[in-house]
């Protein structure tokens, strides 16, 4: 798999939505088709109940005297002028002229409700189901036999309803549903997005600050162990100057040990685990120690400062002005001769000045940033150093001076 740790981290993070939303959506999926359904059925019980409230009172009007069937009582009750309509059939049990109900609610085949009247009485039960009217329209059918008082069949009453309601209102109630799925869907995939987001940051951020680190380790250590190895070679090829260099030597190993010091320091604080050890600082006295301790390699340093107490973290102020001065040894001078670099230490700030080619205008904007660097290093000094200003609430400026050369200011605030 290609990218860094971080990187793969954050795609999983996708892969996390993903998971989630697709989770819930078959959640969801489930429950929608659950109460579709029930809304399917309950919609069916209503047009069914009302079906039955008519079969059942129509039925108990039909007259049976001397054998000839009498619908006086079905004809003077209101539902006779109501939806759903009825139909009393003989259904080949007796012979009598049908009576259908006054209004039609819905057109159908008389031929058919005959059957069903024929089928209620052939079954001696209830007999329901689906029909189309003679327009095309879905229609529930629910046919009842009557018995005469001798208890033999004489027909059946068959009411029929109009289903176009109550299909209508159960598609719009479907479309709801769906409607609300989706949404619900996207919300909840918007929301496992900033959940995964959340609960990946501090690991993608903890592995980014890793590779950070990692990074910056081979540049900071680059110089010091390409020198720790001159020296060893000259004190081999070199017996007689061992006692010289031991001690440059140990120094060497101690500059090391300080730098990965302050890179784990670096490391933690961006990661959150420490916090700065912010102290009363004399920032001209620090930055002249750092000059006179610096390895110039010939170069002519000096310091102009005048007294000025910061709150900072010494050992970051120490890394970042040394940054600064070893830039200014590397690139600020003119090809052939040594680099003249003038440090200024004033009112909280560290001025470092130096009489190179100065910086190109259209890249000054990305000298700070990680691996911008085009005069061979990996780029990571000038970006630990700004790293360093804004930790205390500073900030690093590069501009050119008039008369030639880079000049980098790093502010500071003054402590009260």
């Amino acid at each position: 798999m290609n990218g860094s740790a971080a990187d793969r981290l954050r795609r999983l993070r996708w892969v996390l939505t993903a998971l989630f939303t697709t989770m819930n959506a078959i959640g969801l999926i489930v429950l929608a088709w659950i109460v579709v359904n029930e809304d399917a059925d309950r919609g069916t019980a209503e047009v069914t109940s009302s079906l039955d409230r008519v079969t059942s009172a129509v039925s108990r009007q039909v007259g049976y005297d001397g054998g000839v069937v009498s619908f006086a009582l079905v004809n003077s009750d209101e539902l006779n002028n109501a939806c759903p309509q009825f139909a009393i059939l003989p259904g080949g049990a007796q012979t009598f002229r049908p009576h259908l109900s006054g209004r039609t609610c819905v057109p159908m085949d008389t031929g058919v409700l005959n059957g069903l009247a024929a089928d209620a009485i052939h079954t001696g039960g209830l007999v329901q189901g689906y029909q189309q009217s003679t327009d095309g329209r879905s229609v529930l059918v629910r046919a009842q036999p009557l018995l005469n008082p001798s208890g033999k069949y004489l027909g059946a009453v068959v009411a029929s309803a109009d289903l176009t309601d109550t299909e209508s209102a159960h598609t719009q109630f479907v479309l709801l549903v769906v409607g609300g799925c989706v949404l619900l869907i996207a919300v909840l995939g918007f929301a496992g997005h900033l959940l995964s987001g959340r609960s990946i940051r501090p690991a993608a951020a903890a592995l980014q600050e890793q590779e950070v680190l990692l990074a910056e380790t081979a540049h900071d250590l680059r110089s010091p162990v390409a020198a720790l190895r001159a020296l060893a070679e000259t004190a081999q090829a070199n017996p007689d100057q061992r006692a010289a260099l031991l001690p440059r030597t140990v120094q060497l190993a101690s500059d090391m040990g300080s730098i990965i010091d302050s890179l784990l320091v670096r490391a933690r604080l961006a990661a959150g685990v420490e916090q700065l050890n912010l102290q009363p600082v004399w920032l001209d006295q620090l930055v002249t120690d750092i000059a006179e301790s610096a390895h110039t390699g010939g170069a002519q340093v000096t310091v102009t400062a005048a007294p000025t107490k910061v709150n900072a973290d010494p050992t970051l102020i120490r890394r970042a002005v040394g940054n600064l001065l070893d830039n200014a040894v590397r690139y600020g001078r003119q090809p052939g001769a040594e680099a003249i670099v003038h440090i200024t230490v004033y009112g909280g700030t560290v001025t470092v000045a130096d009489h190179g080619p100065g910086i190109d205008p259209s890249t000054a904007a990305d000298a700070f940033d990680r691996f911008s660097s085009t005069g061979g290093s990996s780029g990571l000094g000038l970006s630990i150093v700004r790293w360093v200003a804004q930790a205390h609430g500073g900030v690093l400026s590069v501009y050119n001076a008039d008369e030639g050369g880079a000049i980098f200011e790093l502010r500071f605030p003054q402590a009260a």
